[in-house]
């Protein structure tokens, strides 16, 4: 991954949120040394000018609640820019989530490295939410399973055994996950569930 992160830098979309001043121009200026197709944007816009791969920007006292999409996007590589290092600073640097952080004035030999540690760390990120992600929906169609199992063994007096077994050949006969059955049996329980209760009420 970080071999590939370096080879693709010339294909890097960045935008740099910034003034128009000296630090703003010599980070766009090294950043087009480095091949990435950049943009520069001040003042900082609502939303982010997509596509984009990574944003540079500036974080104090002026920006530190005007840029949603610093917690938003989470499909993006984001470097903090700041001015100095106190206490306010870092935790304004600690909420942003930022994956890399220059300090003013702008160095040219820091650039480069953040930029790559900044892309590396969003494809760790993005690799962990998608684990996450699947992970999640294993536990929820196990619940799932598992609950309609319950009501199958209920409703028609069968073992849990048969119960799993049939909820398995209706998944592979309509050729669906086998959690989308079982979410339609407790849908269809439920369904069922509160026509009762009407029904009931009426009389």
């Amino acid at each position: 991954m970080s071999a590939a992160v370096i080879q693709n830098l010339r294909n890097t979309r960045v935008a740099v949120v910034h003034p128009r001043d000296q630090d703003g121009e010599d980070l766009v200026r090294q950043l087009q040394r480095i091949g990435c197709q950049v943009q520069m944007v001040w003042p900082p816009p609502a939303q982010l000018p997509l596509p984009l791969d990574a944003v540079f920007f500036l974080l104090d006292r002026d920006t530190r609640s005007s840029m949603p999409w610093r917690m938003a996007d989470l499909s993006i590589a984001h470097i903090a820019i700041v001015d100095y290092e106190n206490p306010t600073v870092l935790k304004a640097l600690l909420d942003s989530s930022a994956h890399g952080v220059l300090v003013r004035p702008i160095r040219a030999s820091g650039v480069l490295s953040n930029l790559v540690l900044a892309l590396s760390m969003r494809g760790y990120e993005s690799r962990l939410l998608s684990k996450i992600a699947k992970l999640e929906d294993t536990l929820r169609t196990r619940r799932d399973v598992e609950k309609a199992t319950r009501l199958l063994m209920g409703l028609r007096n069968l073992t849990e055994d048969e119960a799993y077994q049939f909820i398995r050949k209706q998944a592979t006969a309509r050729r669906v996950p086998i959690g989308t059955v079982a979410a339609s049996i407790i849908n269809a329980q439920a369904m069922l569930a509160e026509l009762g209760r009407d029904t009931d009420g009426e009389r």
